[in-house]
């Protein structure tokens, strides 16, 4: 019996929804890891690969084959006759106007100026680049988390406080009709303060609607469904500490700097001569003698040097390319920084300014409860109409909502500060 009670507590708690409660930072962490983009990391991670193993091959031998059949107009001939010469019975050998060659041809490099390393420093710099716009991209889905998050809480609070109102209306709905047969109230003043409660039923409603079509939002965002149960973890009030700006366009701008480095080193190793092996095997008629007009096999093998001076020309030009393209990644990455702090100031001025309104809040919503406690008691002596009441309940209510509205307000413009500067 003990044995199966414990199964179906096991059961149970493996029914328990996985998102009984949700962080804001389990948020970024689940949008991120569910957004479509991020299986470009894999795909960067194996064109990198192929592009690396492809350079790595330039110092693996390179075979090319040709075949080729000509017919010549003319040949080599000797310009004199060898029996004038003195030579009888001397017979030269002429070369056959139809030729035919096959060789096969191996060159091996030795040194080449160090253009396979700088090819291969250029692919994983633009592989850096790929990654790191893509941390751009992922990292802006932060933002929308903060908007959805905290759009929900706002929604929450609401909801909460509306139903304390609807209770205290209620409440009043009940003392009002003892008044009225006691004498002292009117059904107008009932019917007012139904009114009330009727409006704040459909408050409610509305308040209900928009956390349903956030969290609907943010579970298509994170990629997994939440039930009406989960509960979101609403933040601490802590103000961030503004020190280096963390940003993932800093480290995008950085390694397009690096790539481009890269480039004009690829463009000084295209300068160096380069050095190789090489081994030709051929067959053919006529083979290396050209005077024996047969079919013969031959190869030759030596050593090569190379030089493209031509590259020389271009050198001035391609460089000057490079260096304009760096001057002008800096320039945007100084206004990128410009105009961060200046959000960053923008943002910390808001944080000021919520804090200061939150610490009239509560003075302001206590002097609001003293004046509707005033009210009820004359509502009770018959000096006061349900609609003052209402009027009284509504302004208490009113600073109430206003102070969850400062407060999450106040959330918000601390996690868009945590945004921009990504702490």
């Amino acid at each position: 019996m003990k044995t199966k009670t414990i199964c179906s507590l096991f059961v149970l708690l493996m029914c328990v929804p996985a998102w009984a409660q949700l962080s804001i930072e389990t948020c970024y962490r689940k949008a991120q890891a569910n957004y479509p983009l991020i299986q470009r990391y894999g795909l960067i991670e194996k064109t990198e690969a192929y592009n690396l193993s492809n350079a790595a091959k330039g110092y693996l031998p390179q075979i090319s084959f040709s075949a080729q059949a000509s017919y010549q107009s003319d040949v080599t001939k000797i310009p004199f006759d060898p029996a004038e010469l003195g030579f009888e019975g001397i017979e030269i050998p002429s070369v056959s106007q139809d030729q035919y060659k096959a060789t096969l041809d191996v060159n091996q490099a030795i040194w080449d100026g160090g253009m396979v390393r700088s090819e291969k420093q250029v692919h994983r710099t633009q592989a850096e680049v790929e990654r790191k716009d893509l941390d751009v991209s992922l990292y802006a889905i932060n933002d929308r988390v903060n908007q959805l998050f905290f759009g929900i809480l706002l929604a929450d609070a609401q909801i909460k406080q509306n139903q304390v109102l609807q209770a205290e209306l209620e409440r009043h709905c009940a003392q009002v009709s003892s008044y009225i047969e006691n004498g002292v109230a009117n059904q107008s003043d009932l019917d007012a303060l139904r009114v009330d409660l009727l409006q704040a039923k459909q408050q409610e409603a509305q308040y209900a609607h928009t956390k349903r079509a956030y969290v609907s939002m943010l579970s298509k965002l994170i990629g997994e469904e939440m039930g009406e149960k989960t509960e979101f973890v609403r933040p601490e009030v802590v103000r961030p500490l503004v020190g280096r700006n963390n940003r993932p366009e800093l480290a995008l701008y950085e390694a397009q700097i690096q790539n481009l480095k890269a480039q004009d080193a690829r463009i000084r190793a295209g300068l160096m001569p380069r050095l190789g092996l090489f081994v030709t095997g051929g067959y053919g008629k006529p083979g290396l003698d050209m005077l024996e007009d047969d079919f013969k096999a031959y190869y030759l093998a030596g050593v090569k040097l190379s030089w493209n001076i031509g590259n020389f020309w271009t050198k001035k030009n391609d460089q000057a390319k490079i260096q304009t393209s760096i001057r002008s990644i800096e320039a945007a990455r100084e206004t990128f920084i410009f105009n961060t702090d200046l959000d960053i100031a923008q943002r910390n001025s808001a944080i000021d300014s919520y804090f200061e309104q939150l610490k009239y809040d509560d003075e302001i919503i206590a002097l609001h409860a003293s004046v509707r406690r005033a009210s009820e008691a004359k509502m009770a002596n018959g000096t006061l109409s349900g609609t003052d009441l209402t009027r009284d309940i509504h302004a208490e209510q009113s600073a109430i909502q206003n102070k969850i509205l400062h407060e999450m307000e106040l959330l918000l413009a601390i996690y868009n500060l945590k945004y921009v500067t990504n702490e």
